[in-house]
């Protein structure tokens, strides 16, 4: 995962990718204007029988979401304000955290391994008693 500026940047460059698709799609669609006095040969307006999806919309939407997230990541990024000290004391928390969280991940981890040799053994248990089961109904099967 990539850390917070990265993807800021990343969402920025999104942002203005959405911009240029939105601007291309308008020119694209969009209808010429007429201007008085002047005689223009060759038309390259847009078919209006081809289906128009609502990309005012579309792109609306797209450029709004972004933006809502180009705010969120400017506001986790830690401010000017913050010492180093608090910095400090937060990096602190956070190992302290990170122990604890492997602590408790090693004893999940134990308990999964016992559990998965119980399973094994009694897989073990019922495939000898179904060859145990073989073996006396092919000697019961031949005595017959």
């Amino acid at each position: 995962m990539a850390d917070r500026l990265t993807q800021l940047q990343d969402t920025v460059n999104q942002q203005a990718e959405h911009f240029c698709n939105a601007i291309g799609v308008i020119q694209q669609t969009s209808y010429p204007s007429k201007f008085g006095n002047f005689d223009r040969t060759g038309s390259q307006t847009p078919n209006p029988s081809q289906p128009q999806e609502d990309y005012a919309q579309l792109f609306a939407q797209l450029i709004a979401r972004c933006a809502k997230d180009i705010d969120t990541l400017i506001e986790s990024l830690p401010n000017e304000d913050s010492s180093i000290e608090l910095q400090n004391s937060s990096l602190k928390r956070l190992e302290m955290e990170n122990q604890e969280t492997a602590l408790d991940l090693e004893k999940v981890v134990q308990k999964g391994e016992l559990l998965l040799e119980k399973i094994q053994s009694a897989l073990e248990n019922i495939a000898q008693a179904q060859l145990d089961m073989q073996i006396t109904l092919k000697s019961s099967n031949k005595n017959i």
